[in-house]
């Protein structure tokens, strides 16, 4: 990366956000409550003020419609203006232990700082190049990085870009000769080949997100305990998500629709793989939430349990990258197996966890009523309390790589394969890490999807039939206690606490996903553990 004086990428980020909102309460009756209100949110698109912003957009029109890169890119996208979240909620009590309430709104999801970044810091301000050696062309390593003189950079007019060596002077939207930059830059690298330069940006059609949230459910109580349960659920709609309009590293030309290839299929310039910030995305989530709790001092006991059944659908989890990374094996990537089409992306979140039950539950030992009351004996059975929380969910969902490029769209390691197979999914095998069963032959569950009739790419594939986040990794169970005891010092003005704190109290073993790269190491084996051992904390701490 080259830098701007002794600053590297430095840009300026300014955005305006204006809201209102008005909310009422009524009271229609002793028993029904009506709450409603109307919030409106607008930002305005991310300006630079320096001018170092930059990225593709289309210019011209009809047949000359042509993707262009421009800097001191002004506007980045089009304000929208359609920022209503209407909301309402309902609360009627229906006895003297019943209470059944409704809800629902539109919630307005604003553009990010960071998803407008994608303007800033990027070409021509900053250039990351890739140095490889090739056949006949070694490169010398050296404990030091060396210098690199970059060619001039020119606008399209053919006037150099920062005529005045300034890159806050460049008027709006000028455009950058990106094809002369390329050839430029090829003359002086060894083996003299074009590469296309990738590049980020943010699409002028880029708009506002929705969530529409709704629920229903009711409070009862009995006696001292009090049992709830609730359906509710959310919508997202047009959710930010990566787009990628010019397909992925190693795309043929029938993919690369900016990329400028020969009659042999050489790259000659043009654009490389774009990421391009757009509206792609929605999400559904829908729920049953239960819970029983009681809060009274009776008996010395408190209790709290909470029961979800749940589903969480989506097509993209992440905005951008890996959700995880591949130390452990086990990939989750937020970029679509086919860049031109995500209806085959819906599926599970990756962050779907389809039952979930936690309990917690605090009680006040009573050592000092059945023990002797002489004074020293009172002062140390006094003043105890046990803790235990416990926390029970299914599994999460993962996605099985083939860990090939299939087709000419390139590869950005998320092709699937076919399935041909049903794994038995367990840490109950022979053995315990062996999470499909077959160990070396975990594979022979799907077949990669190359060398077929009309297939493209350099293995002349297809995409694999098998869906986004179709298998459950192992459940996940957890057992916390804790013993407190307090006593007091010097009358009431001080007191000392002691702790005993047991996490992962039974030393359960808590999987992790399994490796789910076909092709890779390990495949179906689990190499690593959702959580830690058995971690004993004592304490003691002074209150004053």
């Amino acid at each position: 990366m080259f830098p701007q004086d002794q600053q590297l990428g430095l840009t300026g980020i300014r955005r305006e956000s204006y809201n209102a909102f008005f909310q009422d309460t009524w009271k229609a009756t002793d028993r029904l409550v009506i709450t409603y209100g109307l919030r409106y949110e607008v930002n305005t698109p991310l300006r630079e003020p320096t001018g170092r912003a930059s990225g593709p957009q289309f210019v011209g029109s009809g047949v000359a419609l042509r993707q262009a890169m421009l800097v001191n890119l002004q506007p980045a996208f089009h304000t929208d203006w359609s920022g209503l979240g209407p909301r309402a909620g309902i609360e009627w009590r229906v006895s003297k232990h019943t209470l059944w309430r409704a809800s629902g709104a539109i919630v307005t999801l604003l553009p990010n700082i960071y998803q407008t970044n994608f303007i800033t810091s990027t070409n021509p301000f900053e250039l990351t190049l890739f140095m490889t050696a090739g056949r006949g062309a070694p490169l010398n390593f050296q404990g030091i990085a060396g210098t690199f003189p970059l060619p001039e950079l020119y606008a399209a007019n053919g006037q150099p870009l920062f005529a005045t060596g300034r890159t806050t002077d460049v008027a709006p939207n000028t455009e950058w000769d990106l094809q002369r930059f390329e050839n430029d830059l090829a003359a002086i690298t060894p083996g003299h080949v074009v590469h296309a330069i990738a590049v980020n940006g943010v699409d002028t059609n880029f708009r506002n997100g929705y969530t529409g949230a709704y629920s229903t459910g009711f409070d009862q109580d009995l006696g001292d305990v009090k049992v709830t349960a609730s359906y509710v659920a959310t919508v997202g709609v047009r959710l930010p998500a990566i787009a990628f309009p010019n397909a992925y590293g190693g795309a043929e030309a029938g993919f690369a629709p900016y990329t400028k290839f020969d009659a042999s299929g050489t790259i000659t310039g043009g654009f490389g793989p774009e990421q391009i910030i757009s509206n792609r995305s929605h999400s559904t989530y829908h729920s049953l939430q239960t819970g029983v709790q009681k809060t009274s001092p009776r008996f010395g006991v408190g209790f709290q349990a909470n029961y979800t059944f749940s589903k969480s659908l989506d097509d993209a989890s992440a905005i951008v990258g890996q959700l995880q990374g591949l130390t452990n094996g086990t990939r989750q990537s937020a970029a679509p197996q086919d860049p031109y089409s995500t209806r085959s992306e819906k599926g599970p979140s990756t962050f779907d966890v389809r039952h979930v039950v936690t309990a917690s539950v605090v009680q006040v030992l009573p050592f000092g009523r059945w023990l002797p009351a002489r004074r020293w004996i009172h002062a140390i059975a006094s003043g105890w309390n046990a803790f235990g929380v416990i926390t029970l969910t299914s599994g999460s969902p993962f996605t099985v790589y083939s860990g090939v490029q299939q087709t000419g769209a390139g590869s950005s390691g998320g092709d699937r394969p076919d399935q041909i197979g049903q794994p038995s999914l367990s840490t109950s095998h022979a053995v315990t890490t062996d999470y499909f069963g077959l160990g070396a032959g975990n594979a022979s569950y799907f077949s990669i999807p190359i060398n077929v009739a009309g297939g493209t790419g350099p293995n002349q594939g297809r995409f694999g039939t098998l869906g986004r986040n179709t298998f459950r990794g192992p459940a996940f169970r957890n057992f916390d206690v804790s013993l407190m005891k307090e006593t007091a010092l010097h009358g009431e003005t001080a007191k000392l606490q002691f702790r005993a704190e047991f996490f992962n109290m039974f030393n359960i073993v808590n999987f992790g996903l399994p490796a789910n790269i076909l092709t890779g190491p390990g495949f179906g084996m689990i190499n690593h553990t959702a959580g830690p051992s058995r971690q004993v904390q004592l304490s003691l701490k002074l209150l004053f």
